[in-house]
């Protein structure tokens, strides 16, 4: 669904001169030259996902300095046909591996850098199918590393990278070469067959990066929502690290003929020491209907903690019942060291769409804040049943609002404000968990959240974690279906809304987002928003509005335009006291104060910013780095570029 203030542009924005610094840089985190390279290891900074840069060069004192010092372009955008680009969003966040700076492309071509100057060392492109039809849109959040600890240092593919490719392979490259790793395989890559056909290509493909843990490769998948009630089944698959023979899979619900997906399509954390994996489960299919599914279905919309060497479930934690709202769980676990009751205590922070911080102890799962129960509305739905109430934390306290009623309603004019609060009044809405309905409900936060998956960033010298949010409403409408209603190939998407069939249900689905004639979003603002939160007491410190809607204006009106938007990306946080983060539909990298939650700095990205930026130091510099490039669902403008800042000398 495109976003409110999404536009196409059309233009290409031309290339940018490369900087002009050097290094010759040893493999990250290997040999006595380790720490001329300051790691970002993983996809989420490490394994933990805590999205945190060590560095402290560009600080509050230092910021007004920070330069655009090189950038470099993939070629995408000629090297792909123009069906493919549109078809396509760039979501990556590269990584440091081996020396370079690893950059994975939305069709899974991965591409080496120097990371103090942008030269291109070396690709390897996989050759996706291409035939990917709308919306099964081509992604790559990022790819993984490991490292073989049994084998020698120089040895071909001792130091690894697996890729997780959109038409269903994992491929594992040599991290300094950029060569298949023969071993592992055949010829270097597992082709995953599912249990249930693809019903157009790419309706299940892998998109986010794969988790490693000890010796072996975990990966989820992204599954179509709201097809069909038999989707494909949301299997997680383990593999051997070194060979690429399955290791384990685990399924968070029972294959039937009639029930699918609760896949994990967001990245997943690790605990090496502890052997567990932590996977943030999606909802059974369909989404907005479940008469076919009966029961809380509850390992779906689940955190679930299992066994890195085995799959074994260790525990689980449920935090949607029997969802019917789109409400799985967006965003990858973040592992951190609490400091409660003079101790320190283990926990998984997990960030949701409806605007919650879950935390939990990370061994056993028991809340660290006590949980609370929202009523749930009922559903005049043919056949559904609903729980009674759903669960929430006590502390934090919620991101966003809960609820919207008609005298919250917004608007630029009188006119435009009075149009919105019909609209609200007309629809169902008694709050969250208010389920759909065929006179339309809404949902806010909206199924692009509150959080989504960009996640969280944690500093822990300060104490703080940050969570991005989107904080506008959508219009959920059950539409019944008749006999004569046949199978729909696939979900169909216009400017303002979508409409998927959920073939197996008694109703297709339309959403469509609350706005008002001119096109604003009838909730108040701010519409997108960067909260500070302490997790060691549930304390908000500080919530700012996360971007600025003057070019999204159809006329100039004298208002205050720093009302936030909606936004896709997540933040990273730095030792320097800075967080970084772009995801806004304005495009612009920003820097906010850790303490404070003012902007400090900004820069206009040469094209769409709904990535998440990473920072790492080389011979005691450092960069700061961000991909840019379009987005099927916010429609921004169209690029291929990685864009790397530091502090001019």
């Amino acid at each position: 669904m495109i976003t409110p203030f999404g536009t196409r542009i059309a233009h290409r924005v031309a290339a940018l001169c490369a900087g002009l610094l050097a290094a010759v840089l040893s493999p990250a985190g290997v040999g006595a030259e380790k720490a001329r390279v300051g790691s970002w290891s993983q996809y989420g900074g490490d394994d933990a996902g805590t999205r945190y840069a060590p560095h402290d060069q560009i600080n509050p004192q230092t910021i007004k300095k920070l330069r655009r010092v090189w950038t470099y372009r993939t070629g995408e955008l000629e090297r792909r046909s123009a069906a493919m680009n549109v078809n396509s969003s760039n979501e990556n966040t590269p990584i440091v591996a081996a020396g370079s700076l690893i950059v994975c492309t939305p069709f899974n071509r991965v591409v080496a850098l120097d990371p103090a100057t942008g030269e291109e060392r070396w690709t390897f492109d996989p050759q996706v199918r291409d035939d990917f039809p709308l919306p099964n849109q081509y992604v790559c959040r990022g790819v993984a590393q490991w490292r073989d600890a049994s084998a020698d240092d120089g040895a071909a593919c001792a130091h690894r990278l697996f890729v997780a490719a959109n038409d269903l392979r994992v491929i594992a490259i040599d991290a300094h070469t950029g060569e298949r790793c023969a071993g592992f395989g055949e010829n270097g890559e597992v082709r995953v067959q599912t249990v249930r056909a693809q019903r157009t290509p790419g309706e299940i493909k892998f998109n986010s990066a794969p988790a490693v843990v000890n010796d072996v490769v975990v990966v989820g998948s992204s599954i179509l929502d709201n097809v069909r009630t038999d989707a494909p089944l949301g299997t997680v698959r383990a593999f051997d690290a070194r060979t690429g023979a399955p290791a384990w899979t685990f399924d968070a619900v029972t294959p039937t003929a009639d029930v699918g997906a609760a896949n994990v399509w967001t990245a997943m954390a690790t605990d090496d020491a502890r052997d567990l994996v932590f996977l943030p489960t999606s909802s059974a299919s369909p989404d907005f209907y479940g008469g076919e599914r009966g029961g809380d279905n509850e390992l779906a919309n689940a955190i679930v903690a299992v066994r890195g060497a085995t799959g074994e479930r260790v525990w689980s934690q449920q935090l949607v019942r029997h969802d019917v709202w789109d409400y799985d769980l967006p965003s990858q676990p973040t592992l951190v060291d609490l400091r409660r009751d003079g101790g320190v205590v283990p926990a998984v922070v997990q960030t949701t769409k409806q605007g919650f911080v879950f935390i939990f102890h990370r061994e056993t799962g028991a809340p660290i804040f006590p949980l609370t129960e929202v009523p749930v509305p009922a559903s005049a739905a043919l056949g559904e049943a609903l729980p009674r109430s759903q669960p929430a934390p006590s502390l934090p306290a919620p991101l966003v609002p809960q609820r919207l009623t008609p005298d919250m309603a917004f608007g630029f004019t009188p006119i435009d404000k009075s149009a919105c609060r019909q609209k609200i009044a007309d629809a169902r809405s008694e709050g969250l968990f208010t389920p759909p309905s065929v006179e339309g409900t809404i949902f806010y936060p909206s199924t692009a959240g509150g959080a989504n998956w960009g996640g969280s960033a944690f500093d822990p010298a300060r104490r703080l974690l940050f969570v991005n949010t989107s904080r506008v409403a959508q219009l959920i409408t059950l539409e019944p279906k008749s006999a004569e209603d046949g199978e729909a190939a696939s979900v169909v998407l216009s400017a303002k809304e979508d409409v998927s069939p959920q073939d197996g249900a008694p109703y297709r689905v339309r959403r469509e987002w609350l706005l008002s004639p001119l096109g604003a979003p009838c909730s108040p603002p701010p519409w997108g928003g960067l909260t500070a939160i302490n997790p060691d007491t549930g304390e908000t410190v500080w919530d700012a509005p996360l971007g600025d809607i003057r070019d999204r204006l159809p006329v100039p009106l004298p208002m205050k335009t720093n009302l936030g938007t909606p936004n896709i990306g997540g933040p990273v946080a730095t030792a320097g006291g800075l967080v970084f983060i772009a995801a806004a539909q304005d495009n612009y990298l920003r820097a906010y104060r850790s303490d404070t939650g003012e902007e400090v700095w900004r820069d206009k990205l040469p094209a769409g910013g709904q990535t998440t930026p990473m920072s790492y130091e080389v011979d005691g510099k450092q960069y700061v780095v961000i991909t840019s490039g379009q987005h099927l669902w916010f429609q921004t403008p169209p690029g291929d570029y990685v864009v790397a800042y530091a502090l001019e000398d």
